[in-house]
């Protein structure tokens, strides 16, 4: 629930903080390091874009033009190239004017043409929400990025003057982009490790869309920093003379966190406003990275360290390619203050992050690194799309990967990955690889077995044990946190699914085309095709799947194929006539297509009917199940099955046992129905009246003969005064 908005103060826009940002001024800062004629370009590409954008303007008045200056003028001081820079004057004229991409592509180039094209939003007509078209439009953006990380920095430019200037819009637009920022936006620009917007970005989407929670929290820090600044000074003061005394040189700079990081540890980790320690502290920077070692030793010997408060983000940096050294120390007082010691070229990477790439070329140290990071970073994207085209489902995988609170854990050769906390053996096996994910069935965590579902920690060496025939389980989607992960099971479960359905529909149309003397392989292709054209189907793969799935009847669909007038549409029928009686065989091998009721769980050797689930297939109940006189109405939906000879796999059944109330009562039954070859996959117990207690199990069989030889184990047992099996 967001707070009400208090009177609005618009922020100080570019057009209110004083002269008006030129393109005149825009060329005269590029000159400082573009060649003129690459200048010369940028001024071609404004005078592009005011006439395309030719009285246009923004909701605050201005003339437009103005907006995609000011998106230029924060990348040129990013140093970005000139192709960025035009791109950044343009970014609008695709999505808000009459020019073509092959009109941008004939003034300029293609390069630019595509950069263009990739932060151009895609049009809503064609989505049935605003959310659906939010993800649509991310999702091509991103996948843009991929190609060209040069979209994701000039659409963070683009929300920043947008941010900047938001007071100007309604309350509800201002939340609604706000919401986008924080979740989207800032996140992206932490991925990439650029600080310097990451930070505006957060404090301008706090301010807006909790301006009530923003005011107290601005207030409280303006309270405290009073407080606080002597001590600062001390510290500081302290900090710079024993350096001077060790002949270290390095600046030492007081800071405060920004208030939206304040805020989100505060809600997070459940803390009041004074519990958090690092809202103020002190960074050293020095030259090199063994000076920053010499530094960590100097201030714990000046101050004492709090314990289990030191990081090292050198030897292992963040994801994002940050680098620092962290450590709280117990100052003046015994207040606790963070202390960050990094070199100025990790300075410089964790304020541009992937920008670095571009600002220092002439290979400064640490600019690479950001680079390197965030390539992964875009590969993993681009899984992720393989293994979920869906734009909803990606936007939601990508999420996912925005807010790592990291874990870093080993290869048994000591490679070192950087995981989401919490992430699991399984996250850890599709960061290795998408085939290692599919196929591994258990791990080795410090050379002992694990289970799949193990949470890792930091300083842990993983192993991934994989079989050939393995693939993944639905139920690991409960406890994977990686975008990653999540993606490739999804991926893999949805192409198997289609195939199972595919089989399962051939069965199913094959055996409807029996009972009327026709052979599905020998039937005549015109009939088919013409079949596929009337329905809007492709192939006659995807006619096969569809029934698989239970969104076409086998019945109907083969008395249209064999020449009848049984289905006139290629949806399902509610007005069909009963089914012939002929039973399909159900041999348990069916994977995800065919399910079986958990109100009876049926068993091999129970009389079974099944029932069609648009989307889920066949769902198999036994025959007396009360779920199944419901369905009276709807007998077209019903399908006549019976179990094969040989049924394979084992089929979960629950058992009720009243049992005396005795200790070790329980263990008994347990040791009774594994004697018996049958796992048992669930148990709850509920004591009655003192004297006895109810039992329920949720154990597998092969069958009723399996099932009636653990029940007549179970009634052996003095203890056991009654055994039911269990439907609801």
């Amino acid at each position: 629930m967001t707070d009400p908005l208090p009177p609005i103060t618009p922020l100080p826009s570019d057009a209110a903080v004083g002269p008006r940002f030129l393109i005149s001024d825009l060329c005269a800062s590029l000159e400082s390091y573009l060649p003129p004629e690459q200048v010369s370009e940028v001024y071609r590409a404004y005078l592009f874009g005011a006439e395309a954008h030719q009285g246009q303007k923004r909701r605050s008045g201005e003339p437009y033009i103005y907006h995609p200056l000011a998106v230029a003028r924060t990348l040129g001081n990013m140093r970005m190239d000139y192709k960025c820079l035009i791109a950044a004057i343009l970014h609008d004229v695709l999505e808000d004017t009459p020019v073509a991409k092959d009109q941008l592509a004939l003034a300029f180039d293609s390069e630019i043409a595509e950069l263009v094209d990739g932060v151009s939003k895609l049009s809503r007509i064609d989505f049935e929400s605003r959310a659906e078209a939010q993800a649509a439009s991310l999702q091509k953006m991103l996948l843009a990025m991929t190609r060209d990380i040069r979209v994701i920095l000039i659409k963070l430019a683009d929300r920043l003057h947008n941010m900047r200037t938001l007071g100007v819009m309604r309350a509800e637009s201002r939340r609604r982009i706000s919401h986008e920022t924080l979740e989207i936006f800032a996140p992206i620009a932490n991925r990439l490790g650029i600080n310097s917007i990451r930070v505006e970005l957060e404090e301008l989407g706090f301010s807006h869309y909790w301006p009530w929670r923003h005011l107290v929290l601005e207030r409280a820090v303006q309270k405290a920093s009073g407080a606080r600044q002597e001590l600062l000074s001390t510290v500081e003061t302290g900090i710079k003379r024993r350096l001077q005394q060790e002949s270290i040189q390095g600046e030492v700079k007081g800071r405060c966190k920004n208030l939206y990081s304040i805020y989100r540890k505060m809600r997070e980790k459940r803390r009041s406003f004074s519990e958090v320690v690092d809202v103020f502290g002190v960074r050293v920077t020095v030259d090199r990275v063994d000076t920053c070692y010499r530094v960590l030793g100097q201030v714990h010997n000046l101050y004492k360290p709090v314990p289990g408060r030191f990081k090292d983000y050198i030897a292992i940096p963040k994801a994002n390619g940050y680098q620092s050294l962290h450590t709280v120390l117990f100052g003046p007082q015994g207040v606790p203050l963070e202390i960050q010691i990094r070199t100025e070229a990790m300075q410089r990477a964790a304020e541009s992050g992937i920008a670095a790439h571009w600002m220092y070329k002439s290979g400064a140290q640490g600019a690479a690194a950001p680079a390197n990071l965030a390539n992964d970073w875009l590969q993993n994207l681009l899984e992720m799309q393989r293994g979920d085209g869906n734009p909803q489902d990606f936007l939601d995988n990508v999420k996912v990967d925005l807010f790592p609170d990291e874990v870093y854990v080993f290869t048994p050769k000591g490679r070192i990955l950087t995981l989401k906390r919490a992430a699991t053996v399984v996250d850890f096996a599709y960061a290795i690889h998408s085939d290692v994910g599919n196929t591994c069935v258990a791990g080795r965590i410090d050379r002992r077995l694990a289970a799949l579902s193990t949470p890792l920690r930091s300083g842990q060496t993983v192993e991934i044990i994989t079989a050939p025939g393995a693939k993944p389980n639905p139920g690991w989607l409960g406890f994977v946190v990686t975008g990653k992960a999540r993606a490739g099971i999804r991926g893999f479960l949805k192409n198997l699914k289609a195939k199972e359905a595919e089989d399962l529909g051939r069965r199913l149309l094959g055996a409807e085309l029996s009972v009327l003397g026709v052979d599905l392989d020998q039937l005549p292709p015109a009939r088919m095709s013409a079949y596929l054209k009337d329905a809007g189907l492709p192939e006659t793969a995807a006619l096969l799947t569809d029934i698989g799935l239970g969104n076409r009847l086998p019945a109907l669909v083969a008395r249209r194929l064999a020449g009848g007038d049984g289905d006139t549409a290629p949806a399902v029928s509610e007005d069909a006539a009963e089914p012939h009686p002929h039973r399909f065989a159900i041999r348990g091998t069916e994977g995800m297509v065919v399910s079986f009721a958990r109100c009876c769980r049926p068993i091999p050797g129970d009389a079974i009917a099944a029932v069609f689930s648009p989307g889920r297939g066949i769902v198999v109940h036994r025959q007396e199940c009360r779920n199944l006189g419901s369905l009276e109405s709807k007998r077209n939906k019903r399908l006549d099955v019976e179990w094969a000879a040989e049924p394979d796999g084992d089929f979960p059944v629950e058992i009720r046992v009243d049992i005396g109330n005795r200790r070790g009562a329980l263990a008994v039954v347990a040791g009774v129905i594994a004697e018996q070859g049958s796992n048992i996959e669930n148990v709850q117990s509920q004591d009655r009246d003192g004297q006895t207690s109810t039992l329920e199990f949720l154990v597998a069989v092969r069958g009723r003969k399996h099932l009636a030889r653990i029940m007549r184990r179970l009634r052996q047992i003095p203890l056991v005064m009654r055994i039911t099996r269990v439907s609801r």
